[in-house]
């Protein structure tokens, strides 16, 4: 959800940028790319006590190598890759209307995982696995070509100011690492509700020569139809109340 899982962390050591660029000296450059920026925030009473009762279940240790789904889930089934679930309120959701698919779900905010956790104990779901660590690494290293059936990534940090546009998770270089990890088929599912960002998303997704969009042809610019399997979060609710607008963009690998 907003401000989690969504940038590039600058290096914290300024450099001095190269003669032309008309970049200043000793502006810190980003050096290696995240999918997140760590946010402060407290954890609860009872987010502590689902990440000690159900952490041992449900968390997995970032291990640097390739998984293997069906051992880490106890069964064979499509497996979805999320990125940045804020609370874990979609993602509960979404696992519970689709028990066929297995989840794999990346978020490093320590109270959105305890808070996921305590959803998955409420609710009895046994196909979320979470993963506290940064979502770029583990494509890197756990996750193999052609190894995803989805990928969702669900109002990241928008990073307003044009300055920070650069921090934004959705650009080319990231969109063709899950490009590369999709199936055929497999489908990229991107949800903001800050214009221009939409607008960045369906840009950078539509140049990716692997990927094709769902709703070239829906007659809404290229933007999708809210997915039934997506709910409306309260932060969204809210902003409709106040009349900002939400975009779906839905993207699928070529065969």
């Amino acid at each position: 959800m907003p401000g989690v899982n969504s940038a590039t962390l600058p290096s914290p050591t300024p450099v001095e940028s190269p003669a032309g660029t008309g970049i200043p000296g000793g502006v810190a450059h980003p050096k290696t790319i995240k999918s997140f920026v760590k946010r402060a925030g407290r954890t609860t009473t009872g987010q502590a006590k689902a990440l000690a009762e159900w952490g041992p279940r449900f968390l997995l240790p970032y291990t640097g190598q390739v998984i293997d789904p069906t051992a880490l889930f106890g069964r064979a089934g499509p497996l979805i890759l999320e990125i940045g679930f804020g609370m874990g309120e979609a993602t509960a959701h979404i696992a519970q209307v689709r028990p066929q698919d297995n989840f794999l779900c990346c978020e490093v905010h320590e109270p959105g995982v305890g808070a996921l956790l305590k959803r998955i104990g409420e609710q009895g779901l046994t196909n979320i696995r979470i993963l506290q660590h940064d979502a770029v690494e583990v494509l890197d290293h756990m996750l193999p070509p052609a190894s995803l059936d989805g990928v969702h990534i669900f109002f990241p940090d928008p990073w307003h100011k044009k300055k920070h546009h650069k921090r934004r998770l959705v650009q080319a270089p990231f969109v063709a690492k899950l490009a590369q990890r999709l199936k055929p088929g497999g489908y990229i599912h991107c949800a903001t509700d800050w214009q221009p960002y939409a607008e960045q998303m369906l840009a950078v997704l539509g140049a990716e020569p692997l990927l094709t969009n769902t709703a070239a042809d829906a007659g809404l610019g290229g933007y999708a139809p809210k997915p039934d399997y997506r709910p409306l979060t309260k932060f969204e609710n809210r902003g409709l109340r106040l009349g900002h607008g939400v975009w779906d963009v839905v993207f699928r690998r070529r065969p």
